[in-house]
């Protein structure tokens, strides 16, 4: 038997199967047929002859097949050859881009040497093993027909569609393209789309018989198969059908995954694109279009309000056309924890929708007594402006008077920009509206690029009192004066807790955005019901683990205000206490002496005010009287209110395929709200990647223009980011 041994440079082993050498018989299976690979052409040189009579041993590469050796012949010799397995070359050096491979074939029975050198041309993916070798994996795609592929004489198929579906798989499965000759609603025909060959299948319908049924076949392939990476057949369907298993179980499968995945089971290479469209195409099945999502909004809507009473959920499209312009939503659960339990303090923030249409979700959101985010309310609008805050504000204004007697006097952090600060002075005129300090932090970072200021920023913000505030800004100023211009056009009482005349308790951001970042962004890339409902399983979650988890509390307090208490009264025993009558004390301590009231809950550092918890020298005051000190705390920090604001359940949603039987057995109360139909925003979002701002290099170093403000005649800003008050 002929010896064949494939020799890579000379250190190089070719390991085909799972063989190091190649091993031919003298028989006709044992021929070895390789098909095109994924991006290497394969040009195969005979340097002597070789004898008629010693045919047996033939290596072909990339040859045409006759007819004995089709599809189905083929297959059969692979399971010999074991030609189903990867053609691995391992190398413990770089791979240059051209590689040769010089194969040697010695003949035992001849004198004669027949050397052939495989030239692979391509890009070969090089990949790094756990024993760290470096290996390119050439995948040979042989014309391979599997048992589930096949076609036959008789084989009967459902439709037209159902057999055309088969043949796109069976030429996928193969490697060949086919080319449509007819196809109506009574006959299928297709050859291959290869010039010349005779391969070439009929189907036809049979009188009286719902079914298509092959009626001829020509089985015989005289191409060589596809040579390109692609495959006609591969179309956007076929992608879907092909991942839509894998994408239910998993809708987070990355369409670079997808393409891995084709690439290694079907031996084609696809475009980016056309995995994207797969996936898109699977989950518009799955969780609906981004068009249907709209549509059925108002019916959405009324099921939040038959499943939640009390909740508000309401939807406006343009008088004109009925594109989608605004949705507000706000749970009767988180609605009731916050008028009755939570803090008078909310945040307003938003985030850009990553959908297929342009938008902007906008935020409401409390604090609870443990300082957790308690989202409140949420509105989608078609785009950011100041008629839309305004409506949102109003929406939010109407929601609290419904729900409580009397209107409480909000404290409110946003970034101030002009359509916010009109809508809080219109809907909440008593409201004391500052800054956040992420906002206001993030805008004099870019500014400036300073570390140092930017903790001296957030030091003077922190400081309690007006002298420790002062001090922080002379700081800054030290380091930079334009950097304490800067601070000071911006009014204190707006953003510095020494000035701040509203209730904060602590919270100089409202870091809405960030701290629901890991999963409001993909929320915010999903259809909008799709979102909503993202939205209401989580605060759902949220609900039943902190109601859960406060029950195993023990404590009077939240441990949040629980440990702020006890590093209280570790600090307290060590201060002097003076008593001035039944309400004030003197407490002397090395930082100085304050005066504290515990009548009116006061203390001259401003930290009990501030915070609702009893600071070190109330502390010090009320272990001298023999009082409590955990019942002169807010009663937000008590366990009891904390268990009160989660107190009630956000239900469930059931399937929008339920929604019109649950509506036609009367359980939806009837109203013209269910026959509005909204249609998209007519902003669709542009294709490809969001632009970056990039800076050039010959910006680098310049110095910035000086920009000047025609409402408060300031420099350093424009009008519609002034916050000076006028």
């Amino acid at each position: 038997m002929a010896n064949h041994e494939l020799i890579l440079g000379q250190s190089h082993d070719l390991a085909l199967g799972q063989n190091h050498d190649l091993g031919l018989s003298h028989a006709h299976e044992h021929e070895l047929g390789l098909g095109q690979t994924h991006g290497n052409e394969l040009a195969l040189r005979h340097h002597s002859h070789v004898h008629g009579h010693n045919r047996d041993s033939e290596l072909a590469l990339g040859q045409n097949h006759d007819a004995e050796n089709d599809c189905e012949r083929v297959g059969e010799d692979n399971e010999h050859d074991g030609l189903g397995h990867e053609l691995a070359v391992a190398g413990s050096h770089e791979l240059d881009h051209n590689l040769e491979l010089a194969v040697e074939h010695h003949d035992h029975d001849h004198d004669h040497d027949h050397e052939m050198s495989v030239e692979v041309t391509g890009d070969l993916a090089i990949q790094q093993s756990h024993m760290g070798v470096i290996s390119s994996v050439l995948q040979n795609r042989a014309i391979v027909l599997s048992p589930g592929h096949q076609l036959s004489v008789g084989q009967e198929f459902a439709d037209v569609k159902s057999c055309r579906r088969a043949l796109r798989d069976a030429a996928i499965a193969c490697h060949f393209e086919i080319q449509t000759v007819k196809s109506d609603k009574t006959r299928f025909t297709a050859k291959c789309a290869s010039e010349g060959c005779p391969w070439r299948v009929h189907a036809a319908k049979l009188p009286g018989v719902p079914t298509f049924t092959v009626r001829t076949i020509n089985e015989a392939h005289t191409c060589g198969g596809i040579t390109h990476l692609g495959h006609q057949q591969a179309s956007v369907q076929w992608v879907a059908n092909s991942v839509e298993e894998r994408l239910r179980e998993n809708p987070n499968y990355k369409p670079k995954e997808i393409l891995e995945e084709i690439h290694r089971s079907h031996g084609i290479t696809l475009s980016y694109k056309q995995a994207w469209r797969g996936k898109e195409r699977v989950m518009a099945a799955v969780r609906g279009s981004f068009e249907e999502g709209y549509r059925i909004l108002p019916q959405y809507c009324e099921q939040i309000k038959r499943t939640n009473p009390g909740s508000i959920a309401s939807v406006y499209g343009n008088p004109g056309d009925n594109c989608f312009q605004r949705l507000f939503v706000s749970f009767q659960a988180s609605i009731y924890g916050f008028v009755n339990a939570c803090r008078p303090l909310l945040g307003l923030d938003r985030t850009l929708l990553k959908s297929k249409y342009l938008g902007t979700l906008l935020f409401a959101t409390g604090f609870d007594g443990d300082g957790a985010l308690f989202p409140l309310a949420f509105g989608v609008i078609d785009e950011e402006n100041d008629d839309n805050w305004m409506w949102f504000l109003s929406e939010l204004h109407n929601l609290l008077e419904t729900n409580t007697e009397n209107m409480p006097r909000l404290t409110i952090l946003s970034d101030r920009q002009k359509g916010i600060v009109d809508g809080v002075e219109a809907n909440f005129p008593t409201a004391f509206h500052g800054f956040c300090m992420r906002h206001l932090s993030d805008s004099f970072r870019k500014e400036f690029n300073n570390s140092m200021l930017v903790n001296l920023l957030w030091e003077a913000a922190h400081a309690l009192t007006v002298i420790e505030f002062e001090a922080k800004i002379l700081e800054i100023e030290e380091v930079s004066q334009d950097a304490a211009y800067w601070i000071r056009r911006i009014p204190p009482r707006l953003w510095a807790t020494a000035y701040f005349e509203g209730t904060r308790y602590g919270h100089l951001t409202a870091n809405i955005v960030e701290s629901l970042n890991s999963w409001i962004l993909e929320a915010s890339g999903l259809p909008i019901i799709q979102m909503m409902e993202c939205i209401r399983r989580q605060l759902m979650t949220w609900f039943n683990e902190r109601r859960e988890t406060s029950m195993q509390w023990s404590t009077i307090l939240v441990p949040s205000a629980e440990r702020r208490v006890a590093d209280a009264l570790d600090r307290a025993r060590s201060y002097q206490v003076l008593r001035a009558n039944e309400a004030e004390f003197e407490v002397i301590s090395h930082e100085g002496t304050n005066i504290v009231d515990i009548r009116n809950r006061c203390c001259l550092c401003r930290g009990w005010q501030l915070y609702g918890v009893p600071c070190a020298h109330a502390v010090a005051a009320l272990l001298n009287c023999r009082q409590n000190v955990h019942r002169f705390t807010e009663s937000c920090f008590t366990v009891t209110t904390y268990r009160k604001t989660y107190s009630q359940t956000i239900h469930p949603v059931p399937d929008k395929s339920l929604w019109k039987e649950l509506s036609e057995s009367g359980q939806i109360g009837g109203n013209n709200s269910l026959e509005i139909v909204i249609n998209p925003p007519k902003s669709l979002r542009p294709p490809g990647r969001p632009r970056k701002k990039r800076v050039r290099a010959e910006d680098r170093g310049r110095v910035k223009r000086v920009v000047h403000c025609s409402r408060c005649n300031q420099t350093g800003h424009f009008r519609t980011t002034c916050a000076a008050p006028i």
